[in-house]
């Protein structure tokens, strides 16, 4: 195993993080918002009241009449941006290479990815057919234009950079400090998995259908993507996942709440929060399965194994996280 065991050969004391998560953010919520201010700058000189209408709803931007496709990029841009800069500051910073974060090697497996998003991509469709034919009157036919060509090139091209970064950073990054502070798997699993949901707990659909109805759903997605990446012993299963997911829904589903607003194929009058738990948990369940018959992985009983540095002259010791800033 090597990717959870990389961070001990790294630089690990606990301001590094704090200032890497400074840092992405800073770089994501500037940078990364250069798209949308200056549509919204252009916007303004002619109409001085956009800025408050964006202001009082900052996932829709319909009012710089730019188009929805120009607001699902522009929604996506601070991901490429919050990628680029952990890449550049994770070795200053903690003295490891973006590789040794992927999968704790040299080399980055882009048929797990591959693969991985073809299974997900599969299972996702099967279930939203099966959605589909059990409720159709809650599923209105959005899109079927040609409109539906840009859509689907920005989710292939950009999606996967917004994946890439969450999972970078939280079954990559955090879980790997995790692992050195607690020497396990499952405090890092489960760790991460919560942080994971509270990120998303600014998402429209939590202020739409309340904090305790989504939580257990976003939580339940850092659940399985991190016993993926624990037992693929890396992030590109992960990655290829988690990108599929979400590019799937940009196109072929969408409701009011979304927080990826796209003119997709259809669109869902209805969500029921626990419904959507139970087919998650569902499709989880049968693609971990499925990859793990594919991959050859080793038991599920490896979420419990111990984690332990190995014997490189550079390693980090245990208490450099919380102390001997350096």
């Amino acid at each position: 195993m090597y990717h959870l065991e990389s961070s001990f050969s790294g630089r690990n004391t606990l301001w590094r993080y704090v200032v890497m998560f400074a840092a992405v953010l800073l770089a994501s919520n500037t940078i990364g918002a250069i798209p949308l201010l200056v549509a919204m700058y252009i916007r303004s000189a002619s109409d001085p009241g956009v800025t408050a209408e964006i202001s009082a709803n900052p996932n829709d931007l319909s009012a710089l009449g730019l188009g929805q496709d120009f607001g699902f990029f522009a929604m996506l841009f601070p991901f490429f941006i919050g990628l680029l800069a952990f890449a550049l500051l994770v070795k200053p910073l903690n003295g490891r290479s973006m590789k040794t974060i992927m999968n704790g090697t040299s080399s980055f497996r882009w048929n797990r990815l591959l693969i991985s998003a073809l299974v997900y991509g599969i299972l996702s469709a099967l279930y939203f057919f099966i959605y589909l034919k059990a409720d159709p009157s809650n599923f209105r036919l959005n899109n079927t234009t040609s409109t539906l060509i840009p859509l689907i090139l920005i989710s292939f091209l950009c999606i996967p950079f917004q994946a890439a970064f969450e999972e970078v950073v939280f079954r990559g990054y955090l879980m790997q400090g995790f692992a050195v502070l607690a020497r396990n798997r499952w405090v890092p699993l489960l760790m991460t998995s919560l942080l994971f949901g509270l990120m998303h707990s600014f998402n429209p659909e939590v202020e739409e259908f309340g904090f305790l109805e989504m939580m257990p759903q976003y939580v339940l997605f850092g659940l399985i993507f991190g016993i993926v990446t624990i037992l693929d012993d890396g992030i590109e299963a992960a990655i290829g996942a988690h990108a599929a997911n979400n590019a799937f829904l940009c196109i072929m589903v969408t409701n009011r709440a979304s927080a990826l607003q796209t003119s997709a194929v259809y669109e869902q009058m209805n969500v029921y929060p626990w419904i959507e738990f139970a087919g998650l948990l569902v499709t989880g369940i049968v693609f971990v399965f499925i990859l793990k018959k594919i991959f050859g992985w080793g038991p599920l009983s490896l979420v419990a194994e111990k984690v332990e540095p190995g014997r490189s002259d550079d390693q980090t010791p245990y208490t450099d996280v919380l102390s001997s800033i350096r």
